[in-house]
């Protein structure tokens, strides 16, 4: 019975700092591998946070613009630790990725998009299928309360795998469904029991029982989060003016990629085809083919999808200072830091909202059906990726079928549920099962 379990304690700052630079080097594979990984860290297995309030502060994450999987992870380093430890989560979720694609993106202007990085990480497909698999299963058990929630999971799904609806127009119309369920059948959006709800919140240290922080007017503490980010936003700019070479490039980008930063509403998807468009067609900063390479190199990297802007930023640099390594990092380094601060503003500035939206029916209701548009998006990234990794010819057919890749993905199954197999050791099984399949097909050919 959870109802016996003692609350967790708090983990030391150290212990929480250890585990979000964990994240920050295995969170392969997207939000969905994300959401996989922090659900099953931080509320099955550390029970640092309940249930109830990681689906509900996801659902607050998911309406706000920027990548939610990060912002879910600064809001509960804030929960945990307050606004330090929100930085340190925030932070380290994002800088390995960073590090990696500057180390990639390097050996790719050096020596071209080399055939073993792919191959090296080729393996982890698979591996990241079965990681969204469990997760979906857990997540959808646990956020799927009622026929309405299953309704919206479904028709989500429908509408992105079938239809190419985007994300952001699944959750602006579970938004609106919301509102008018709560209007006229409020009863629809209720399916949990109090008594419930209350057992399922026992044993967390983060749970919808804990006591909520005194609270106080958020406006003042606001204009004080937007003066501070407006400050850090503005310091890079006299090191670019006077030290830096060709003051408007630097000025372009940074304003480029802040406007971007405020428009990834809905997830990366819906915010890579802008930036592809505008720094290939108008802005001319890399090529066509050299955008799909970092698609393909921002794929193989930890962290979220978005990073693949950091590349963007490092040809952009590189090719408009002929060739420099040095302008070309800075540019790297530049675009993730006007790409990735505005996150703790949304987050630091939405916390207190999302405090005192617990336990308002309503709004809990709207959430819950956030949540379930969160499962169908899953459902349909699963079917999306699965589909290049049992069919990397692109033709869905039995004869076609790659049958080592499905056998790795039954494997890592059997391993993360039989045998709870840590995930770290999980990834390296599966960069070594790359490696060495390259290593097999190419003495064969």
């Amino acid at each position: 019975m959870t109802s016996a379990l003692t609350p967790a304690q708090r983990p030391s700052f150290r212990e929480a700092l250890l585990f979000w630079l964990k994240l920050g080097w295995i969170s392969f594979g997207g939000t969905a591998a994300h959401i996989a990984i922090m659900h099953d860290d931080l509320v099955v297995k550390k029970r640092w946070i309940s249930n109830g309030r990681f689906l509900h502060a996801l659902g607050h994450c998911m309406i706000l613009p920027g990548p939610e999987a990060q912002q879910l992870a600064i809001y509960i380093g804030w929960k945990l630790h307050g606004k330090k430890g929100g930085l340190v989560a925030g932070t380290f979720f994002v800088l390995p990725s960073m590090f990696v694609l500057l180390s990639l993106s390097i050996v790719y202007v050096k020596f071209g998009n080399l055939p073993w990085i792919g191959a090296m990480f080729s393996g982890l497909k698979p591996a990241v299928i079965a990681l969204i698999l469990v997760a979906l299963f857990r997540v959808a058990g646990k956020a799927l309360h009622g026929v309405v929630h299953w309704i919206v999971a479904a028709l989500v799904f429908v509408s992105m795998f079938f239809f190419d609806i985007s994300l952001l127009v699944a959750m602006l119309g579970a938004v609106v469904l919301g509102l008018a369920l709560s209007v006229g059948r409020p009863q629809l959006l209720h399916v949990r029991s109090a008594a419930a709800s209350e057992e399922e919140e026992e044993g967390y240290y983060i749970s919808r029982n804990s006591p909520r922080s005194e609270s106080k007017p958020v406006l003042p503490s606001v204009l004080r989060l937007i003066a501070v980010v407006a400050v850090l936003w503005l310091l890079p700019l006299p090191v670019f003016y006077f030290f830096g070479e060709d003051y408007r490039f630097w000025r372009t980008l940074t304003l480029f990629f802040t406007k971007a930063a405020f428009v990834t509403i809905g997830g990366s998807y819906t915010v890579l085809p802008y930036v592809a468009q505008v720094t290939v067609a108008k802005l001319h900063w890399l090529t066509k083919p050299q955008m799909m390479d970092g698609f393909a190199l921002a794929e193989t990297t930890p962290g979220p999808l978005i990073i693949v802007v950091a590349f963007v930023g490092f040809m952009a640099a590189y090719n408009h200072f002929n060739g420099s390594l040095w302008m070309g990092t800075l540019g790297l380094v530049a675009t993730t830091f006007y790409t990735f601060l505005p996150c703790f503003l949304f987050v630091f500035g939405g916390a207190p909202l999302v405090e005192r939206t617990q336990h308002k029916g309503k709004i809990e209701g709207i959430l819950g059906l956030v949540t379930a548009v969160v499962v169908g998006a899953m459902l349909d990234l699963t079917l999306f990726l699965g589909k290049n990794v049992f069919f990397p010819s692109g033709t869905v057919a039995v004869r076609t079928v790659d049958t080592v890749s499905a056998g790795w993905v039954i494997l890592s199954l059997v391993l993360l549920r039989k045998f709870k197999l840590n995930v770290i050791y999980l990834i390296l099984l599966s960069v070594a099962f790359g490696v060495v399949r390259y290593a097999i097909v190419s003495d064969l050919h």
